[in-house]
């Protein structure tokens, strides 16, 4: 299952929910995606959605996705890498009036060369990222919690 988020943010990504309905009704996409709209305008035809899913039913999807296809903010980035998920990141972007600049063509590039997710920067390359991200490795979100709790287990052991 295919899992599309484009956040929270008051401006539309129609832009990406539209490739992926095109590539659902095409049969490009096979299997069975969900989509979280956001406050755009487009419905999708081919695809389950929803303008947004309560905080349980987003993380039973996230969960549940072979691929998610995410916007590219940083917490949906984390979370996605942090769950293992195979992640096809397409940025936000300002001259198609979806953010207010390009910080998330940015964030993307970094997770990208970081080896954490697939960046997707032209969305007529969307079915080759789908490919790409299924059959490559990635790495693992090293977490400064993890770090952190056994520095503070470390140091109330010496005591």
């Amino acid at each position: 299952m295919i899992f599309v988020t484009v956040g929270s943010q008051k401006f539309p990504f129609d832009r990406l929910l539209r490739r992926v309905d095109e590539m659902a009704r095409d049969r490009v996409i096979t299997e069975e995606v969900f989509m979280q709209t956001g406050t755009g305008g487009y419905v999708p035809g081919s695809c389950r959605h929803q303008a947004f899913y309560e905080r349980d039913v987003f993380a039973r999807l996230m969960e549940a996705c072979d691929v998610l296809i995410t916007h590219g903010g940083a917490g949906t980035m984390v979370d996605a890498v942090r769950r293992g998920k195979k992640t096809v990141v397409v940025p936000r972007l300002a001259r198609y009036g979806e953010h207010v600049d390009d910080h998330q063509l940015e964030l993307t590039r970094r997770f990208h060369r970081m080896n954490l997710v697939h960046a997707c920067l032209d969305l007529d390359q969307l079915p080759e990222a789908l490919r790409t991200v299924r059959a490559h490795s990635y790495d693992t979100y090293p977490s400064n919690t993890e770090a952190f709790i056994a520095s503070l287990e470390d140091f109330i052991r010496s005591l």
